[in-house]
């Protein structure tokens, strides 16, 4: 997760070398966008289909609703959110150093905030991201937070670049990457209200940047196709036979479909 660029503050720009190598190596999402503004609300509407009407980054806003990672382990499959400048596993609070709860959407739902062994377990320092790759356990899905200034929410974009370089490619180069592993590259919100998806949008947080990673995508592959935070829930939904959560169900939510080797 990135912060607060539209797509062409993004793409093409010299400053950031390394993500627009992947953009142009792998598959770039080209009508891609963001669900509404600030931050928060899009953290959530990624994780449950929906921001329940939140449209700040409140810190008391806890949600009562059915998450993606409820869905996970009902079928037994594991999930972490890995978040840079998390003090400990399962920290609650607001602000840590240049670590913001509001980035981090987990905690936000009451079903995991209020169970320690959740938290203690799947919301961890992104420094346990070193120790999973080493020895090859990484989570079915994981969840990966820069801190204020390294998802250029704080700094320039340089900066989240070369962040990129030393936090993304070492799981692209890790077995635990394997042929049938995807890594996505979004952003939270632009910097405008562009729209997408049907006559009454559903998304209106502006277009942003998002790539796929993966052995399974064509190379060099460009999909103007309108998705939203929705379309990737819903893609991340339906590739595990999960139920829909929140809007993901709704017709104009389109499937990332065209991307894929084989289609």
């Amino acid at each position: 997760m990135i912060e607060n660029k539209e797509s062409g503050e993004v793409l093409g720009n010299r400053r950031m070398p390394i993500f627009n190598g992947w953009a142009g190596q792998y598959a770039l999402l080209t009508r891609y966008y963001a669900i509404t503004h600030p931050s928060l609300p899009n953290y959530l509407a990624l994780v449950s289909g929906d921001f329940f009407g939140i449209q700040t980054d409140c810190l008391d806003c806890f949600v009562r609703a059915r998450s993606l990672p409820d869905l996970l382990e009902d079928r037994g499959r594991s999930w972490k959110a890995y978040a840079e400048g998390l003090p400990a596993a399962g920290f609650l609070g607001s602000f840590y150093g240049r670590y913001a709860m509001k980035h981090n959407p987990f905690v936000y739902f009451e079903a995991i905030r209020k169970d320690p062994a959740r938290l203690n377990r799947s919301v961890v320092p992104l420094t346990e991201l070193d120790v999973d790759l080493a020895k090859n356990g990484l989570p079915d899905y994981s969840f990966i937070v820069p801190d204020m200034c390294d998802s250029s929410h704080d700094c320039g974009v340089e900066v989240t670049d070369a962040w990129l370089g030393r936090v993304v490619a070492p799981i692209l180069q890790s077995p635990a990457f394997d042929a049938n592993s995807l890594l996505i590259l979004t952003f939270d919100e632009g910097t405008t209200d562009q729209a997408c998806c049907g006559r009454s949008p559903l998304a209106r947080g502006g277009k942003i940047a998002t790539v796929l990673i993966s052995p399974l995508v064509k190379a060099g592959y460009r999909d103007p196709t309108p998705y939203s935070h929705y379309s990737l829930l819903k893609t991340i939904l339906r590739s595990w036979g999960l139920d829909d959560l929140g809007h993901t169900s709704d017709p104009a939510v389109g499937l990332i479909v065209q991307p894929w080797r084989g289609r």
